[in-house]
């Protein structure tokens, strides 16, 4: 009976984990729609075997021993995922990108902030760490997730893979190593309200095409890459000289305001030629530390993207900046 009540009580909480397992599997397989089904197999495994939920451990530590193993197993036949900048040294902002590459070689965004509660996460989500993790093996990524930005004990660690707390501990300090080295990761503004200042001119400097507030907005190494492309750019001249060269198509376009990875975000969308309205172009994700923004990533993927995070297909022709249509 008791086993029963367990298995019963553990069912009923099942759905309750569904948020914070889908930041956990993000931060895992760098993919949000991927992160979305591994979750979900996780919660169908958890269903199958309930009746074996004995209660010894906590429910929690259970279910992520689940998701765990569900993330292996993706990451087992799966390639690194990256940002441009990972793959190749910055190119100029003339040059024209080669051809793009298929969307399984992308780190890709994630709507809003951490799924569970971004107040507490700092730079956990950021594209520039999800992307720092894809280069520690599977289970030290696992191990690092798990004890630095989850908050598991070392013991509850080496229970989930089976493995000794010395294990664990040990494979914690070789991922922390390992991150250090790769990480570029630099948070935003602690003031909210200087980053939504920010974020504002940031829009209505892009649409008026401005580039001498754009230049005044960017730090001086600040970056702009362009997956599903390879290419990326760092410091303001190239920025500039691919905005005013071969993006110069961008000129016009209206932004409509969005959050990913806990960092103000757009939906651009270019005018179409007979002035009709506004067609998506590309989802930016602006990240800023202290009074300027540090980096760029316009992702091209809007079929895909702008559903996700809830952006119109189409914009009208007298649609503001900053307003939804």
């Amino acid at each position: 009976m008791g086993d029963a009540r367990a298995a019963g009580t553990a069912a009923e909480g099942l759905e309750g984990y569904r948020r914070e397992l889908t930041g956990y599997c993000y931060r895992m397989l760098g993919s949000y729609a991927e992160a979305e089904d591994a979750v979900q197999e996780t919660l169908v495994r958890a269903w199958r075997s309930i009746d074996r939920f004995e209660g010894r451990s906590a429910l929690r530590s259970w279910v992520y021993r689940i998701a765990t193993n569900v993330c292996l197993d993706a990451l087992a036949s799966a390639k690194r995922r990256a940002l441009p900048m990972d793959l190749s040294g910055p190119s100029e902002g003339t040059a024209v990108p080669a051809p793009p590459q298929d969307a399984a070689v992308w780190v890709g965004p994630c709507p809003g902030g951490d799924p569970e509660a971004a107040a507490t996460t700092g730079d956990s989500v950021r594209l520039a760490f999800i992307a720092a993790l894809q280069h520690l093996p599977p289970r030290q990524r696992a191990t690092l997730i798990l004890r630095d930005v989850l908050g598991f004990s070392a013991r509850e660690v080496a229970d989930l893979h089976g493995s000794t707390v010395a294990s664990a501990n040990s494979a914690l300090q070789r991922a922390r190593t390992t991150l250090a080295a790769r990480r570029q990761v630099t948070g935003g503004p602690g003031d909210d309200s200087l980053r939504r200042v920010l974020a504002e001119r940031y829009a209505a400097a892009f649409s008026r095409y401005d580039m001498e507030e754009l230049n005044m907005l960017l730090h001086v190494d600040a970056t702009l890459c362009l997956p599903p492309y390879a290419k990326w750019m760092r410091g303001v001249p190239d920025i500039q000289a691919w905005l005013t060269g071969p993006a110069i198509g961008c000129l016009g376009s209206r932004l409509i305001p969005a959050t990913a990875n806990g960092s103000p975000a757009f939906g651009q969308y270019r005018p179409l030629p007979d002035g009709t309205g506004y067609v998506p172009w590309a989802l930016q994700v602006v990240e800023f530390s202290g009074d300027g923004i540090t980096g760029i990533t316009a992702f091209r993927d809007t079929e895909r993207l702008f559903p996700l995070f809830s952006l119109p297909d189409r914009l009208a022709a007298d649609a503001p900046t900053g307003a939804r249509a």
